[in-house]
């Protein structure tokens, strides 16, 4: 089984080549999905977070309130360090426990983790592959912004992560997302099928 990452810019039209991927029967772990609930109450991250923080970062309930944090960490690229310094070694853990999971129930092929930092968190390095989704940084803006972003803050979301540029050079496979959904599909179906064959060869 192959491990292999999918990562790309936020905005960037990676969630949507998990879905294909899923669809076509691969195994694909959303990463950002396990470091939300890393920050749970009772989870270790969520003490560090508070100590880190301070309760002003907390709702009502006493979850992390992630839209408070955020606005916290992408102003001050050293709290986003810091923030990324006490999730992401747990959340490479899950993922590598995972793989083996998988490993020992009988997946083929391969199987994928997505994540959006997951060449700055370094759990690439770890892989067989990385496959990069991307478009255009104006197309990323755009979306942004019909998510209800306000234009300085997609910015600086988008500024907060490695320049598509740097993800592309380390991909051995890349995905344009800049034009429609069909077009996607066919690079993901081409992708797909790569992949089935390497394991039939091997």
């Amino acid at each position: 089984m192959l491990r292999l990452g999918l990562t790309g810019g936020i905005a960037s039209g990676k969630s949507a080549v998990a879905a294909m991927l899923r669809e076509m029967g691969f195994a694909v772990l959303d990463a950002d999905s396990l470091a939300h609930k890393l920050i749970e109450p009772g989870q270790p991250a969520h003490d560090e977070i508070l100590h880190e923080f301070g309760p002003s970062v907390l709702a009502q309930n006493a979850r992390v309130d992630r839209a408070k944090l955020s606005a916290i960490v992408f102003n001050d690229r050293s709290r986003l360090d810091r923030l990324n310094a006490i999730v992401h070694p747990r959340v490479a853990e899950l993922v590598f426990r995972q793989f083996a999971e998988w490993q020992r129930a009988g997946t083929r092929d391969a199987a994928f983790v997505e994540a959006a930092l997951l060449i700055e968190s370094g759990i690439h390095k770890n892989l067989e592959g990385l496959v990069v989704a991307w478009c255009e940084p104006e197309q990323q803006l755009k979306r942004l912004l019909a998510r209800g972003l306000s234009e300085p803050e997609a910015r600086r979301r988008i500024a907060a992560q490695l320049p598509v540029e740097e993800k592309l050079r380390l991909a051995t496979e890349k995905i344009d997302c800049s034009g429609s959904l069909e077009e996607t599909r066919r690079q993901v179906e081409t992708l797909a099928a790569k992949l089935r064959r390497s394991h039939t060869a091997r």
